[in-house]
């Protein structure tokens, strides 16, 4: 697979989000499956893995670990902290909490390194700036961690421009990531230039637009713990509204010869060299469908296509609630 700059690292163009594995889109898929997800991955070539605190309020973390530590050498490492699950009431319910306290995200990253069976985290993202805690303390706690040897790189995630340059003055921020696709397109208001004029390297999550561009989804049969239950653009009206785009999407997917998910990482893909897509997933034959997103070539002609059909005009609701809004700092349109 082709490769790209993460910070420091060079890793391969398509990465592995590993959230989906365990958490946010209904129940979490039996260890065996999290193991051949994890496992395929590698084997197709992708050395750029992605966890978080957050996810399955550890578990992915521990998934990671179990699974790929023997093969550490092998890959690059990023996790995050600043939102996990926390027994807020003592009864032994977590709960998802944002916190960017210095002495948290010490601690977080201490349980994360036990956890991923790693003497050291090769990029570690603040998940969530905590707006109660001024971005400066949170990244200065950070840059302590680089210094310890801790971690080797500082990332945030869903921050805006001026919140990026705020806390690059304090230490130098090897990756921002956001979420970036056909339908998410937030990114380009500022964002992503910032990052270009910085040095900082992009990281795309949701490519495949929450699987909206895979194909047809059943909204009505969501578990009741999948997270799109409360994102605008899958109510019945909105959801209704952007199905009209999925059937043109397919027939250029068919125009280029790849599928659906491919079309949509390759997107990405052509927005930059800088540009790393994350695409997650439960299931090892989406493994192997992403990852060949690599080898699709888009011209001109086709790009603008893409980006007549899906935009931030033609889709229909926000990309998060009133509540998720509020927990993020980027730009929205």
């Amino acid at each position: 697979m082709q490769q790209r700059q993460l910070g420091s690292f060079s890793v391969s163009a398509i990465g592995l989000g590993c959230m989906n594995i365990c958490h946010a889109y209904g129940a979490p898929v039996s260890r065996e499956q999290a193991e051949r997800v994890l496992l395929t991955a590698l084997d197709r070539g992708v050395t750029h893995f992605d966890t978080a605190a957050l996810y399955g309020f550890g578990v992915s973390e521990t998934l990671v670990g179990e699974v790929l530590g023997k093969h550490r050498n092998q890959f690059t490492l990023a996790s995050k902290c600043g939102m996990q699950g926390v027994d807020v009431g003592g009864d032994g319910k977590l709960v998802r909490v944002i916190d960017g306290r210095p002495a948290t995200l010490r601690a977080t990253c201490e349980a994360a390194l036990k956890r991923l069976k790693t003497d050291v985290i090769d990029l570690y993202y603040l998940h969530r700036w905590d707006k109660q805690v001024p971005i400066e303390d949170s990244v200065g706690a950070l840059s302590d961690l680089v210094r310890a040897g801790k971690i080797q790189s500082i990332g945030l995630s869903e921050v805006s421009a001026d919140t990026l340059r705020k806390a690059h003055a304090v230490h130098p921020i090897a990756a921002l990531q956001t979420e970036y696709s056909l339908w998410s397109r937030n990114a380009e208001i500022a964002v992503l230039k910032a990052c270009r004029e910085l040095g900082v390297s992009f990281v795309a999550f949701s490519p495949v637009a929450r699987g909206f561009l895979c194909g047809e989804i059943d909204i009505g049969a969501f578990d009741a713990k999948d997270i799109r239950r409360a994102m605008p653009r899958f109510t019945p009206e909105n959801y209704a509204a952007n199905l009209k785009l999925l059937a043109p999407f397919q027939a250029i997917a068919r125009e280029v010869g790849c599928t659906p998910a491919q079309l949509a990482i390759a997107w990405l893909l052509h927005q930059g060299q800088d540009i790393l897509p994350i695409p997650g997933t439960a299931n090892p034959a989406h493994v192997r469908d992403n990852v060949g997103a690599a080898d699709v070539r888009l011209d001109a002609a086709t790009l603008g296509q893409l980006d007549a059909l899906i935009n931030q005009r033609t889709v229909s609701g926000n990309r998060y609630n009133e509540q998720a809004n509020r927990e993020v700092d980027t730009e929205a349109y």
